[in-house]
């Protein structure tokens, strides 16, 4: 077996961090050897919720730093998601909206993918970042003033960026050439281990309790994105990954929230 083969075929790299950053992230990341990245690329994404843990780090330390200074709970969670929008590039939000647009506006699958390719932005997208933005805002908001903000943005980004590797991984590429069919399919064990990590990363960071409710209603709001990519385009793309993410990160900290008003 040859260098590649044993990089491929290997559960874990030690490069496979960096390339999830670099992947779902605009942080500066180190040159990575383009041999390590053709065998890694699928196989990093054990990683991704690294990823959404750097993000979140980040976003959290704002937020403290805003409220420290006498923001109000409300401004900090706004600072706190645009410093998570700004460190992916809005990444996930610009697939979001792609799928909103595609998926309600097309009739065929063919031409909802069509749609999605677009680069212009439509009313389905514009209302879908509206309502997802206003949703993590009350969360955050309701979070921040019922404690600090690092556990619960830590266990919502962990927990959202795990299940677009499970989605990748059941369901095939909607359209060749995408970022998605690029990147390749993550073997099953990749995805469990981040979904592995993902839990162990929530319970760390806001307690057994609160971070099984959050890790059920990710998963039940990841089930419900990946369903509605299979009727509407017949499996996954990059944007219908973003719109995973972003689904699951809402619903993640809607239980978080519900925990922090109701304790």
């Amino acid at each position: 077996m040859d260098q590649f083969d044993s990089d491929r075929d290997s559960l874990v790299h030690p490069w496979d961090p960096v390339l999830a950053i670099g992947l779902l992230t605009r942080f500066p990341t180190p040159r990575v050897d383009d041999d390590v990245v053709s065998a890694r690329r699928a196989a990093a994404s054990w990683a991704w919720p690294l990823a959404g843990m750097a993000v979140a780090l980040l976003s959290a330390f704002c937020a403290a730093v805003a409220m420290r200074f006498g923001i109000a709970p409300a401004g900090a969670a706004l600072v706190a998601i645009g410093v998570s929008t700004a460190a992916t590039g809005a990444l996930h939000e610009d697939g979001l909206a792609d799928c909103a647009d595609g998926f309600w506006g097309g009739a065929t699958s063919e031409r909802r993918l069509e749609i999605m390719a677009d680069s212009r932005i439509g009313v389905f997208g514009t209302l879908a970042l509206v309502l997802s933005v206003s949703a993590r805002w009350w969360a955050l908001s309701t979070i921040f003033a019922a404690g600090g903000p690092a556990g619960p943005l830590v266990a919502a980004a962990m927990l959202s960026r795990a299940p677009m590797a499970v989605v990748m991984a059941v369901l095939p590429a909607a359209r060749p050439g995408g970022l998605s069919h690029g990147v390749g399919t993550p073997l099953p064990r990749a995805a469990a281990l981040g979904v592995l990590l993902a839990c162990v990363g929530a319970i760390l960071a806001v307690g057994p309790a609160a971070g099984l409710r959050a890790l059920l209603w990710a998963a039940a709001a990841s089930w419900a994105t990946a369903f509605l990519a299979k009727r509407k385009i017949s499996g996954q793309t990059g944007d219908a990954l973003g719109m995973t993410q972003q689904a699951a990160e809402t619903a993640a900290l809607f239980a978080l929230a519900a925990g922090a008003a109701a304790g």
